[in-house]
């Protein structure tokens, strides 16, 4: 998570101030592969046709349409799939990482992450019971388990010698921290099945009617156990009818 925080600096500052370096490089390569560099102050044209072409430069084309263009197009995806929330929640996760015997284990950032992250799982005064469990855990169970090298190695390994109800609060938390991957799955999944379902000619489409059919289609290994008949069974008799269905 740093290395993506770093990244994504590094990035904003070769689109702010780097085009002339990355520009010098470009021309380099090509005169050394003896690759033709086009007169960057040359008028570019755009497609086959001449008339009503922009004013334009062949560099004023390659920085603004190429060059921070893709630079924008990383930075916009780096941030929808890992924002300042993401991050740090993840960032804060990994002080609970049992590798190398418990090497980031943290009292801060753990009760950071149940604090900022979870405050309906832990109330105050539960939050402080899992601060007093945190000062014994970090002695206690790097001694008597290790070699365990994931978090969910570790919760298995709680619950199988009887540490997870000695350290219940922690167990808590470090089950709520592996549901992550599995919550994080489970809405990339609803928002590919919302873009098959509602397309372009079905967009007036309502949200409960939307909401009925992504379950379906989400779920469709469940719902193929159902029959038509037994909907409509189920249906008919939820309330009485004007007319027999059957």
């Amino acid at each position: 998570m740093h290395i993506v925080s770093t990244s994504k600096l590094l990035l904003q500052q070769l689109r702010d101030g780097r085009w002339c370096n990355f520009l010098a490089n470009v021309k380099d390569f090509c005169e050394k592969h003896e690759i033709e560099v086009p007169n960057m102050s040359a008028q570019y044209v755009f497609g086959r046709g001449r008339s009503r072409q922009p004013s334009v430069t062949v560099e004023h084309h390659y920085r603004i349409d190429v060059f921070l263009a893709t630079i924008d197009s990383q930075i916009q995806e780096l941030n929808s799939r890992f924002n300042e929330q993401t991050i740090e929640l993840l960032t804060l996760s990994c002080a609970l990482d049992p590798k190398d015997n418990f090497k980031s284990f943290n009292i801060e950032e753990i009760s950071k992450l149940a604090e900022k992250f979870y405050p309906l799982d832990f109330p105050s005064n539960e939050l402080n019971i899992l601060k007093s469990q945190l000062q014994h855990y970090q002695y206690d169970i790097p001694n008597h388990l290790k070699g365990i090298g994931t978090l969910s190695e570790l919760c298995n390994k709680l619950q199988e010698t009887g540490k997870s109800r000695t350290y219940h609060m922690v167990d808590r938390l470090i089950r709520l921290v592996l549901t992550l991957p599995v919550s994080t799955a489970t809405t990339e999944r609803a928002f590919l099945a919302m873009k098959i379902v509602k397309t372009r000619l079905r967009s007036k489409m309502a949200d409960e009617f939307l909401a009925d059919n992504l379950v379906i289609y989400i779920e469709k290994e469940l719902a193929a156990i159902f029959d038509t008949n037994s909907i409509i069974d189920d249906f008919e008799n939820r309330k009485k009818r004007r007319i027999a269905f059957s």
